[in-house]
């Protein structure tokens, strides 16, 4: 009785049998490369804005909303028409050696010259004629150079995690083993998290200049580059070639396939589909909901960590406890979750656990008598809540938002999982995020301070509505995914 208890807690913690190890390791080890190397940028870019001089936490919507967007859109057209003429491990290897570039010359010829290249003279006319109030759009311009490096650690989420690495694993495993793998897949990702929190705090504390931190992190990065792409060539040499998982080589011919995409194509395709749209509508509505609360919670957490350094340093705290969160709940209950009480039951978890502690947050920052009920100050219950917020939202992002997403593609067609997955997940989690951005860049003229701060009691209804919508979405793409997994098993 004992042994077949532990078997059974077994399967559940680790529902992978000894032959498909040879399939599932090479893909949860380039899952937790990949999003290593992102934890290690995404820890740098927030604080190399948000603390530089006439700048702040109000640059981020304005960057989302006027950079990021139109940057993701010219990707997105970039991969569809590379898309027609390469093959992917072509266009993989092509994108990780661009992404690996630029980093290199941020990191070693632009920052160390950083005033070299800021254009302050006009920078400083421009706040004189317009306002200080304004100093967040100057900013952009000002530090144009960060806003490439913000921009360009947005896209390596954006295609590398989700078109690169997402849309490969999902055309070479089958929804059956999806459900036993993805929560694991990101419980790869938690990990690399927590490791890059942790390497990116012990670098702010070992070096006292700001700049020795940020060239370490990017020779990190840059040496985890060349392990990404040599493991996607293991994969494609050894796993895909193999007859106990691939008995046809349709599979494989599908991962190299070059495709027909265009931007036009998955608009029609998104347009067209009302299931496509569902997905659409999830990931807008979460990345709408999470980075208008998460731009409030930086603004304050500025008034704590003025300087780079501390403000990199607890970030980093911060995505380390994300990181083991989002790991604990991938392990030990997400995968079962989606196993024992099916898909839709779980994607819904997302948006009732994170409208719950979004909206509790908003409330908090709106009436500070609150904070005497903890016999703390009212900035420091907001800034350590805020950052409990913070954290469970992206563990259970990381942990259940990212793996559900992932699965509801798996019942479409060939065309659709490939068209339909290029436009939602680079221009809809933009779309999330840009309009976010929008809205807080409204909301910004309608307060006469042009801090975010100020605007909390418009943001809170905008949060509450996506969150009415993100449930209802979840609830139209639910039907079809319990559909096929009843179907397969």
């Amino acid at each position: 009785m004992e042994v077949a208890s532990f078997g059974k807690w077994r399967q559940r913690l680790w529902p992978v049998y000894n032959f498909e190890l040879k399939k599932f390791l090479p893909l949860f080890l380039l899952k937790f490369l990949i999003s290593l190397n992102y934890s290690i940028v995404n820890n740098l870019k927030d604080a190399i804005v948000v603390t530089a001089k006439n700048s702040g936490a109000e640059i981020i919507p304005t960057m989302k909303g006027f950079v990021v967007l139109p940057f993701a859109i010219l990707y997105t057209i970039i991969f569809a028409k590379l898309s027609n003429h390469f093959k992917r491990s072509t266009l993989f290897y092509g994108i990780i050696t661009f992404f690996l570039l630029f980093y290199f010359i941020y990191g070693f010829v632009i920052y160390p010259h950083i005033d070299t290249f800021s254009p302050h003279a006009s920078a400083d006319f421009l706040t004189n004629k317009i306002g200080s109030q304004y100093q967040h759009y100057i900013a952009i311009y000002r530090y144009w150079m960060h806003a490439l490096f913000f921009t360009q650690s947005e896209m390596w989420a954006s295609v590398v995690i989700f078109l690169l690495y997402w849309g490969f694993t999902n055309q070479i495993i089958e929804l059956k083993e999806a459900k036993r793998f993805y929560a694991l897949f990101a419980a790869g990702g938690n990990i690399a998290t927590m490791l890059a929190g942790f390497l990116t705090m012990k670098l702010a504390k070992h070096y006292t200049s700001y700049l020795q931190t940020l060239q370490s992190s990017i020779g990190f990065f840059i040496i985890i580059c060349a392990f990404i792409m040599a493991l996607y060539w293991w994969i494609n040499k050894y796993v895909l070639l193999d007859k106990r998982f691939y008995r046809s080589k349709t599979i494989v011919k599908k991962a190299e396939a070059k495709t027909k995409l265009s931007l036009k194509d998955s608009f029609l395709y998104i347009a067209k589909s009302k299931y496509l749209l569902s997905i659409a509508l999830m990931v807008i509505c979460y990345s709408l909901t999470i980075n208008i609360v998460e731009v409030t919670w930086k603004a304050h957490l500025k008034l704590y960590y003025p300087s780079p350094g501390a403000f990199q340093a607890f970030m980093s705290q911060v995505n380390s406890l994300s990181g083991l969160v989002a790991f604990l709940v991938a392990v030990f209950f997400s995968g079962n979750s989606i196993r024992f009480f099916g898909w839709q039951k779980s994607a819904l978890l997302c948006p009732i656990f994170i409208g719950f502690t979004s909206l509790s947050f908003l409330m908090l920052v709106l009436n500070h008598k609150l904070a005497s009920l903890f016999l703390v100050s009212p900035a420091l219950l907001i800034t350590i809540y805020g950052a409990f917020q913070n954290i469970s939202t992206k563990a259970l992002k990381y942990a259940l938002f990212d793996p559900t997403k992932e699965m509801s593609f798996i019942p479409l067609d060939q065309e659709a999982k490939v068209k339909g997955k290029a436009a939602i997940d680079v221009i809809g989690s933009r779309l999330g995020k840009s309009g976010s951005s929008y809205l807080q860049m409204l909301l910004l003229f309608m307060v006469s301070s042009g801090s975010i701060l100020d605007a909390t009691s418009l943001i809170l209804p905008i949060v509450a509505m996506s969150l009415t919508a993100w449930i209802l979405s979840i609830k139209a793409v639910g039907q079809k995914v319990e559909e096929k997994a009843r179907a397969v098993s």
